[in-house]
């Protein structure tokens, strides 16, 4: 019952004060990763790893010295950042058996501050993708296809139709983390956002999703998918422990140059309680097609309370909004075109028999390796940039994407502080009707309202909201202006406490662990 709020005010306490030891904390964690094995959430466990990291947080706290407020936290980390000593894999043959020789930045600092990492998390091969269903590990399940909430609602079509096929996906590309979040195996987990892949699959799972302005936290260690557009995300049960993690990871780095120069000071939430100096800004061309009609509702509906709390709310417009996905599907296959090069075989990773010649041995481990959407992605991007069509696409893409930010510069400008949008077309779809249309489709439809901040490089959280019709959860998200992530956040925690939005009531953990079970559901931290 002590571990109830969050982090910074209830887990932390209890671990300075004995009522829970770090070890406790990462065995139960470590017992529920194997009672929701089902979920596919993990890709490595690395138990004993982090049952040693346990036991020295545990010395520290004995010492009276814990090293931060992460310490003896159980955290997980998307498995695109590398880890030194833990297999690194993108959910890719390619990588299979790749064990690192250093740690990502981020991994690091959250080490530094004496963070347990429990392991490495499920998601689309080398992050391409929206649903975390196309990895070579297979699908990450949706632990809301588990709640009561749900099951309640969900009527099965046929007599034979039960849970094994009624499942819903996480989101993607960081499906694992949000599941493994939402499922309380750990207290916070780290995904990466290139077009929307942190805050799509927290809003599907119900937890708080952070994409933090490019550049303010280190991409070094992170597998690249774009470079120019990737950033490390935070996934959280509530906005108070993304601040926490946000705090432990911004910074200048030496290691990557795209880092902000200045120091960051980590700061503590406000509870923000005059919301009438505030204006939120609505942009119109989110309202695009296929946005659910409960979606739009739930939006109308969070402008209006923030209406009648006292906040100016405005319609705004991003004019070349429309233009976003086209851009970005340009940019990101260039991109990605020129970073999966370097998987030929010859340094690390896979490498084919095939020993005819060099070529041939290049072409047969990139077709063993890669799967159908990563080679596709890279067939389109060369293509982009072709010698005769480098200007006529990738170049067309760049000026189209200055357009995209400048949108956001002017609306920011005239004195609009956040925007306020949806996160996701609807709730999650069950994985039997997402698989019916191919990644590229699936991508291009569930990126539409989040990606438009990654060419802009701002700030984005999505914050859970309320539960549809069907039991499941849907997100709302805010987009800040560059470098004001505490503002971002201050009405983000303020939005979340008027909302209340329900805990997962997880009946299939009951039934696989319910001693583990009963103790999680008292640390639920939303």
């Amino acid at each position: 019952a002590a571990l109830k709020d969050g982090l910074r005010s209830q887990v932390s306490a209890a671990l300075k004060e004995g009522r829970v030891t770090p070890t406790e904390l990462c065995q139960r964690c470590l017992a529920l990763i194997k009672s929701t094995k089902f979920l596919n959430a993990y890709i490595t466990v690395a138990e004993e790893t982090a049952l040693k990291q346990a036991e020295e947080s545990e010395e520290r706290y004995k010492r009276g010295q814990p090293v931060g407020i992460l310490d003896g936290i159980p955290i997980a980390v998307k498995d695109n950042f590398n880890t030194a000593g833990i297999e690194t894999t993108c959910a890719s043959n390619m990588l299979k058996g790749y064990i690192s020789p250093y740690n990502a930045t981020v991994v690091q600092k959250l080490l530094d501050q004496g963070a347990v990492l429990l392991g490495k998390t499920n998601l689309d091969e080398f992050a391409m993708g929206s649903g975390s269903t196309d990895g070579v590990f297979g699908p990450v399940r949706n632990p809301w296809s588990y709640s009561k909430q749900y099951k309640e609602k969900s009527v099965p079509k046929s007599h034979s139709e039960d849970s094994e096929s009624n499942w819903v996906i996480t989101g993607g590309s960081s499906g694992g983390s949000a599941a493994a979040v939402s499922s309380f195996t750990c207290f916070a987990a780290l995904g990466s956002d290139t077009g929307g892949s942190t805050r799509n699959p927290a809003a599907h799972c119900g937890v708080v999703g952070l994409k933090p302005t490019y550049g303010l936290i280190s991409r070094h260690g992170l597998i690249p998918l774009v470079n120019s557009m990737d950033v490390p995300g935070i996934l959280t049960r509530c906005v108070d422990d993304a601040a926490v993690l946000l705090g432990s990871l911004a910074g200048h780095d030496p290691k990557d140059s795209t880092t902000i120069q200045d120091d960051f000071k980590p700061f503590e939430l406000p509870n923000l309680t005059d919301v009438s100096k505030l204006s939120i800004g609505i942009p119109k061309e989110y309202h695009v097609p296929g946005l659910s009609s409960e979606i739009l509702a739930l939006w109308s509906k969070a402008a209006d309370l923030f209406k009648n709390a006292g906040a100016k709310v405005v319609e705004v417009s991003l004019p070349h909004t429309r233009y976003s996905i086209v851009c970005y599907h340009v940019l990101c296959t260039a991109e990605v075109a020129s970073n999966m090069a370097r998987f030929d075989g010859l340094e690390y990773g896979h490498r084919s028999d095939m020993k005819d010649s060099t070529e041939s041995m290049y072409a047969a481990t990139r077709r063993e390796g890669f799967n159908d959407v990563v080679r596709g992605r890279i067939l389109s991007g060369n293509y982009f940039l072709l010698k005769q069509n480098y200007e006529k696409y990738f170049v067309k893409a760049q000026k189209v994407r200055r357009l995209i930010a400048n949108d956001f510069v002017k609306v920011f400008r005239s004195g609009v502080d956040i925007l306020l949008t949806p996160t996701t077309l609807s709730d999650a779809a069950p994985y039997t009707e997402f698989i019916q249309e191919d990644n590229r489709t699936r991508s291009a439809q569930d990126d539409i309202l989040t990606q438009a901040a990654n060419m802009a490089g701002l700030p984005a959280i999505t914050v859970p909201t309320a539960l549809s019709e069907r039991g499941l959860p849907v997100g709302l998200q805010f987009i800040g202006r560059s470098f004001q992530e505490k503002q971002l956040l201050t009405v983000a925690k303020w939005f979340e406490k008027q909302v209340q939005f329900p805990v997962i009531q997880l009946e299939e953990v009951k039934r696989h662990d319910n001693s583990v079970f009963q103790h999680q559901k008292s640390a639920s931290f939303s």
